[in-house]
């Protein structure tokens, strides 16, 4: 993907939470909170993260418990957050 090493500008962190206000700045990391009628519904969800995880070759930090799922994406390798994670967090709020 290209831009996947360059870090995004204070400037472009800023239109991205603005787009996508259910998302916040944690350090280095983009993070979210999502709560499902049931287990069920939460899992379902994570096999759609994890199928544009694979897509993407980007892998969140992603945790569950019963209908709860918290979200966290960063570039590890260049220590912040790039095009790659801006294209993970629209394909992830566009599941609905």
């Amino acid at each position: 993907m290209t831009g996947s090493k360059t870090l995004l500008t204070e400037e472009e962190i800023g239109e991205l939470l603005a787009t996508h206000p259910e998302w916040r700045l944690e350090g280095d990391a983009l993070r979210r909170s999502y709560r499902f009628s049931n287990f069920r519904a939460a899992f379902a969800f994570m096999t759609h993260v994890a199928l544009i995880s694979e897509r993407l070759f980007h892998h969140p930090e992603l945790s569950n418990v019963y209908n709860q799922v918290e979200l966290a994406i960063w570039s590890h390798d260049v220590g912040g957050l790039t095009a790659r994670d801006r294209r993970f967090v629209e394909l992830v709020d566009a599941i609905g």
